[in-house]
């Protein structure tokens, strides 16, 4: 039997991006006064997120992926309307990406069809007719690619592919290939380059893509093909187009073969923005700088004529559309049974009868500890302005949270404390915005890092993982006295890292994360079971068989149960990398998505398609919850400021 009930969970940054797409008419004279370019204009409708787009036509007929209605979706608008089309694709499928219309097809990526081994991408190229639906997978099964291009005559297709590699754990800058094949015979494919990414055509001979170069900056390189490609083998090695002192990414290349739109970040800069970079003269014309300059611009496109240049960026807080982040925003299953619901901020954790949420808003400016219904119609302020995260509610007291208290990401020798965070219900009132609280710490100032606390199920007990012994064990500790009066024990002892427990419903058994199979290991962790009293220790296979390579690859975080006890929901990195990280805001580990499995690690399902990261789930301790009032409390929430990071691993500062 499928797992049911309602699962909450975060996706970094996601929910502040407000990304609409944009379009500029590009001047014929490039060095034009920022007052001579014409006003930037929204083409999407200001509903969801819209990015990644495409035009369809010199008309700006634009495709674009947005991920209204609970998953991402393709749609076309045309000139003269706001309304916006959905076009067909395989129902299936909750993630698409890349999208390009032509020929009478639409082009896009999709991650619907699970990859042949664990730690492979799923994310495959695919086209549909625009007019009878038929779909038509051109990755071959066994491969994976991304960022799709079509050349000017549509005759050729250039991906991002790993081929039939694994994934090798890289997401900086991907280790693919670009790859060439004909449109009419995708299974003939040839490496035209390798290590590179987001390829351009800017004429059925010429490839622009971008890689890191081996001076660190991100550049754009340039390979020529040859006439009679197909016929004469690989092309000559490709040479670098941009130069270094600035990364440039993203490219799209103008048809006349001379210029290309790129994204770029500069010394100095806070902002990615848009530029135009002649190739001949080695200048770059500065786009968006002009028009927005304390905005993020992400994956320029230009027309089939080059007579306009696309972007997509945050809105703007005053722009119509979309302007509040809803506390929890609906997010399709591929489940059916099993509700799913993204949380505007991370830990959550659900009051014993499900009727509320806690969590961290954030860990930084917006730190501390709120709750909210859990229809999303109503929230309330805890405390802020001290760092909280990982939550727990008390099983059998719908007053009581527990939460560490203090620095997250830490040594194991600073100081974390684990607070019992109490109030009174009776003043979660409409009227009411801030509640007063209690909080009683649980844990010793000297013992360290102490976090990440779970409560058993008769609520007597926290399990929680501490440093106090130089190393990151579990410890339970009496859940109203703490170790003061209470007392405390160690669960686990050993020169590893335990992590992240989670206390069964029936409490016989407390799941976590370690890597004791590999000490040496910090980005390796599995899920282990062990008794309360020490006993019956177990890892529980998930990837692989035991004693396997994919097993130990493993890196799962985040575990819990289900209400029944009988599976586990976890974030896992067994689905590798769904697209180019560089294209996003920044994802601390992109290749996050939800699973599930039965105790034993049987019946692995994914839950969550995306180019983000996603964790801290939560399962609901109830049946399925009651969201009535989910369409009415999307309009209750917090302000859209466009308030995310660019990815911090991009560096300047050689």
């Amino acid at each position: 039997m499928d797992p049911k009930g309602t699962i909450v969970f975060t996706t970094v940054g996601r929910t502040q991006y407000g990304f609409d797409v944009f379009s500029v008419k590009i001047p014929s004279n490039l060095d034009a006064p920022a007052a001579l370019w014409d006003s930037e204009h929204r083409i999407t409708d200001g509903i969801s997120i819209n990015y990644n787009a495409q035009f369809v036509d010199e008309d700006e007929t634009l495709v674009y992926v947005s991920e209204r209605n609970g998953a991402s979706r393709i749609y076309l608008t045309r000139p003269g309307t706001t309304k916006s089309e959905l076009l067909s694709s395989p129902p299936e499928s909750l993630f698409h990406d890349r999208p390009i219309v032509t020929g009478g097809r639409l082009y896009f990526i999709s991650a619907h069809e699970p990859a042949d081994a664990p730690f492979k991408s799923w994310s495959a190229l695919y086209s549909t007719g625009l007019h009878d639906g038929e779909v038509r997978r051109l990755t071959p099964y066994g491969s994976v690619d991304y960022s799709p291009a079509i050349s000017p005559s549509g005759k050729l297709i250039a991906v991002a592919s790993y081929g039939s590699r694994p994934w090798g754990g890289d997401f900086h800058d991907l280790q693919t290939d670009i790859v060439v094949f004909r449109e009419s015979d995708p299974t003939k494919r040839t490496v035209i380059c390798q290590h590179g990414g987001w390829p351009t055509w800017s004429s059925d001979s010429t490839i622009y893509f971008h890689r890191q170069a081996d001076d660190g900056w991100w550049s754009i390189f340039r390979i020529d093909l040859p006439e009679d490609f197909g016929l004469s083998g690989v092309p000559t090695s490709p040479s670098r187009v941009t130069p270094p002192g600035l990364h440039s990414f993203t490219p799209a290349a103008m048809h006349d073969g001379e210029r290309i739109a790129v994204a770029t970040r500069r010394r100095g800069k806070d902002f990615r923005h848009v530029e135009i970079f002649d190739v001949y003269s080695q200048k770059f014309h500065p786009v968006t700088e002009l028009l927005n300059p304390n905005f993020h611009h992400y994956n320029p496109f230009v027309s089939p004529e080059s007579g306009f240049l696309g972007y997509h960026r945050f809105r703007g807080e005053s722009a119509p559309g979309d302007s509040i982040i809803p506390h929890l925003e609906f997010m399709t299953s591929p489940i059916k049974g099993l509700q799913m619901f993204r949380v505007n901020g991370s830990f959550p954790s659900f009051s014993s009868n499900g009727d509320l949420i806690a969590f961290n808003p954030d860990f930084d400016s917006n730190s501390g500890l709120k709750i909210v219904k859990s229809d999303g119609s109503k929230g309330w302020t805890l405390f802020k302005g001290r760092t909280t995260f990982y939550n727990a509610w008390s099983p059998t007291e719908k007053n009581v949270i527990f939460s560490s208290l203090g620095p997250i990401f830490a040594s194991a020798k600073a100081t974390v404390q684990i607070g019992r965070i109490a109030f009174d219900p009776l003043n979660l009132d409409d009227d009411r915005e801030d509640i007063p609280i209690d909080i009683k710490i649980l844990t010793r100032e000297d013992t360290g890092n102490n976090a990440f606390p779970s409560c058993s199920p008769d609520g007597k007990f926290v399990v929680f993982r501490s440093g106090r012994s130089g190393h990151k064990n579990l410890f339970i500790v009496d859940a109203i006295n703490g170790e003061f009066n209470g007392g405390i024990r160690q669960l686990t002892e050993g020169p590893w890292i335990d992590t992240m427990p989670s206390w069964s419903p029936d409490g016989k058994l407390i799941a976590f994360s370690s890597n004791r199979h590999n000490p040496h290991n910090v980005e390796a962790f599995s899920i282990y079971v062990i008794h309360p009293d020490g006993t019956g220790l177990q890892r529980i296979h998930v990837a692989g068989a035991e004693g396997s390579r994919e097993v130990d690859r493993e890196r799962i975080n985040h575990v819990c149960f289900s209400p029944d006890g009988k599976w586990l929901l976890f974030t896992a990195n067994m689905a590798g990398v769904t697209a180019e990280p560089v294209s996003v805001p920044n994802q601390f580990q992109p290749y996050g998505d939800l699973f599930v499995s039965r105790l034993d690690g049987s019946g692995l399902r994914r839950l969550t398609w995306n180019g983000y990261e996603n964790g801290t789930p939560a399962w609901h301790p109830g049946p399925e919850l009651d969201m009535g009032n989910l369409g009415l409390a999307s309009r209750v929430g917090d302000k859209l400021k466009g308030e995310f990071d660019e990815p911090l691993w991009i560096h300047c500062d050689f």
